[in-house]
């Protein structure tokens, strides 16, 4: 049998090594461009709510109202809502922030963690800075209305701290954390109603903050926060469906009960309850809405390219 010849010199020997592979690109541009519309579109969104009801006199009505309805039943929701703002606090955001950190450290997501700082950062100084710098409060219906306080401190703590956990936990964890995340914040939101801490847009307002923080900070979500290829569908679909039906039925109600309200001073007690419940729609309805976007978007912006995940 005849020997091979051996190969010649300078040849290459065995198998060809294989060409490193390339890193996994950063979110689809598609994504990081809605994150971006949804930031613009919130910060719009918070500023018209600001335009008609602190800058116009049948705002300041519908506000006032509102904020006078919430007197009825205040004894006994008082006992529910009191607990529920006395958690917020600052070892709350830092307690609550350090724990959305520590979950994107174990889970060695670098990037994240100094996403999530930011948008609690953010969203609060932002509140801070607009309340009492960048936006006033002209008394345009006489009697007293005190200062400015659009848009609510409180509830942009406990939405800003939901949300930098929905940014946070994995994939399949995320629909759950939102529910939870929307059901604290229209807690506390609706708790500072009902103590008379707050005027409905000025909740409303502060949830708009956060979203547009979220919008903002997603746009620059890096390669290190994108999930595992492969996983399979969390079901975010699902419940961002059902958030978005929530928000919408809560939002025409709202709708109604702002028709329904006089831009007087002449208005009965049943027109004022009408308004209360009417700033409790659109606080529930601005809250659902908020995080059935942010969860799409984080879904969005985490997915993998070469995955179908949802």
């Amino acid at each position: 049998m005849l020997a091979e010849p051996a190969p010649a010199a300078g040849a290459p020997t065995g198998s060809a090594p294989r060409p490193p592979e390339a890193p996994e690109p950063g979110p689809h541009p598609a994504a990081r461009l809605s994150a971006a519309l949804v930031a613009v579109g919130a910060a719009i969104l918070a500023w018209m709510v600001w335009r008609y009801f602190v800058d116009t006199y049948a705002g300041q009505m519908v506000d006032r109202a509102a904020f006078d309805g919430a007197a009825n039943g205040q004894g006994t929701l008082w006992g529910v809502a009191r607990p529920v703002l006395e958690i917020v606090s600052v070892a709350f955001v830092v307690a609550g922030l350090g724990t959305a950190v520590g979950i994107a450290l174990v889970r060695r997501r670098w990037g994240l963690a100094v996403q999530v700082v930011v948008l609690v950062a953010g969203a609060n100084i932002t509140t801070q800075l607009v309340k009492h710098t960048l936006l006033g409060r002209e008394n345009l219906i006489g009697g007293w209305t005190a200062e400015n306080s659009l848009p609510s401190g409180h509830t942009t703590v406990a939405a800003s701290v939901a949300v930098a956990v929905l940014l946070v936990v994995p994939r399949a964890a995320r629909p759950v954390v939102a529910l939870l995340g929307c059901a604290y914040t229209v807690l506390t939101g609706v708790s500072t109603l009902v103590g008379q801490w707050h005027r409905p847009s000025d909740v409303v307002a502060a949830v708009l903050v956060v979203l547009a923080w979220g919008g903002l900070v997603l746009v620059f979500t890096p390669r290190s926060a994108l999930d595992p290829v492969g996983r399979t569908s969390s079901g975010a679909a699902v419940v961002a469906s059902l958030l978005g039906l929530g928000a919408t039925l809560a939002g025409v109600v709202a709708l109604l009960a702002l028709r329904a309200t006089p831009a007087t001073w002449d208005t009965t007690a049943a027109q004022e309850v009408t308004a209360y419940a009417g700033g409790v729609a659109g606080v529930v309805a601005v809250s659902a809405g908020v995080f059935a976007l942010l969860l799409l978007l984080r879904q969005a912006t985490a997915r993998p390219r070469s995955s179908h995940a949802r």
